[in-house]
């Protein structure tokens, strides 16, 4: 049961990342793409009726953390309690960017709103990318120093940032962490990109396909040489890819990906291309969990031993009685996400339309 739930807990952080992050990505595309308030307009109309549904498979998501790995979770929100309250606000400040732009009919107010709502959009998925970077790279369970541990072993502090360099206790921010942000963040602006074009039409959807293709072969590079770094950072990975090469087939399949969605733009298969950009955020979430399977925190010192599936799970009943209930729950959500695209879906028709009307 405890490989079940880890499974679903992927599974929704999975459909959380490629949902929400083109929320996120059309976000920062509005903050450095958009010339004019109505190529402003187009991009948030993109994602009008989506972005507030697509944030309930985050919620989902901690909740299936916290009745499965109750253990996990209390690490984290105790571990992560700084950068978790960031993701809070910044979520606050997405929503009223979006809400209160067209309050007033004045330039100035709608370019503050505006502003806040790309640089929270920037802000968040660079969170949400170094949280995945820690999850990687582990932390110092249990706070030791000089051998001895100043918490539980389950239990950890890490400092906002540090010097960058690697050390036994790395702060949230150091090189590593901060690199799988950079890249989740140019991998959210190609994602939020496809759906825009996706969406919309006219020359802002020319200007996004050009940025994709650049954006595209950075991020290919950048996932290449991660793979040449990992041996510094979490040798398990590389271990478990290198023992056995079946398992290389999905960082590669990942890439493949990557490349086939600028394929798919080329020729002006929009929704192969958005496809695309939703199976390599996929993929790579899930190569990362399975390099470090069974492993869902790593440990950093060797006093304390890395938090697993297993010694984090909650009892064997309790996680056979929750499937029933979260069965049901999954079918609600999932039958909510797919009537609202189905409802909304093709192409942004009516440019005129202002983002409260249309929401």
């Amino acid at each position: 049961m405890e490989i079940t739930w880890l499974c679903i807990l992927v599974f929704m952080f999975i459909m959380y990342a490629m949902l929400d992050g083109f929320d996120f990505g059309a976000g920062i595309l509005d903050l450095f793409i958009a010339r004019n308030d109505q190529e402003s307009m187009l991009i948030k109309r993109s994602i009008g009726p989506f972005w507030d549904g697509n944030e309930v498979w985050l919620v989902a998501g901690g909740g299936v953390m916290f009745m499965a790995f109750p253990k996990l979770y209390a690490s984290f929100f105790s571990g992560f309690y700084l950068p978790l309250m960031l993701v809070l606000w910044l979520i606050i400040a997405r929503a009223i960017g979006l809400e209160l732009r067209n309050m007033l009919d004045n330039q100035m107010w709608r370019i503050i709103w505006d502003r806040l709502f790309g640089v929270a959009s920037l802000l968040l998925a660079l969170v949400f990318g170094i949280a995945l970077g820690n999850v990687i790279r582990g932390v110092n369970l249990g706070g030791v120093e000089n051998g001895e541990s100043l918490f539980e072993p389950h239990y950890f502090f890490s400092p906002f940032w540090t010097t960058m360099a690697p050390s036994a206790n790395p702060g949230v921010i150091d090189w590593f962490s901060l690199s799988v942000g950079i890249v989740a963040v140019l991998t959210v602006m190609i994602h939020g990109g496809n759906w825009v074009v996706l969406k919309t039409k006219g020359e802002l959807t020319s200007r996004i396909k050009l940025l994709n293709k650049r954006l595209s072969i950075i991020v290919f590079v950048l996932a290449v040489m991660s793979f040449f770094a990992m041996p510094t950072v979490q040798p398990t990975i590389v271990r478990r890819f290198s023992s056995n090469m079946l398992l290389m087939i999905l960082p590669a399949l990942s890439l493949a990906t990557l490349i086939l969605n600028v394929l798919f733009q080329n020729r002006g298969r929009e929704l192969g291309a958005f496809i695309c950009s939703s199976l390599f955020i996929a993929g790579m979430f899930v190569s990362a969990v399975v390099g470090i399977f069974p492993t869902v925190l790593p440990s950093t010192n060797l006093v304390h031993p890395d938090l697993t599936v297993f010694s984090t799970a909650n009892t064997s009943y309790g996680l056979q009685v929750a499937l029933k209930w979260w069965l049901l729950g999954i079918v609600l959500i999932t039958g909510y996400t797919i009537m609202i695209h189905w409802v909304y879906r093709g192409k942004i028709a009516d440019e005129n339309v202002t983002y409260s009307q249309y929401h």
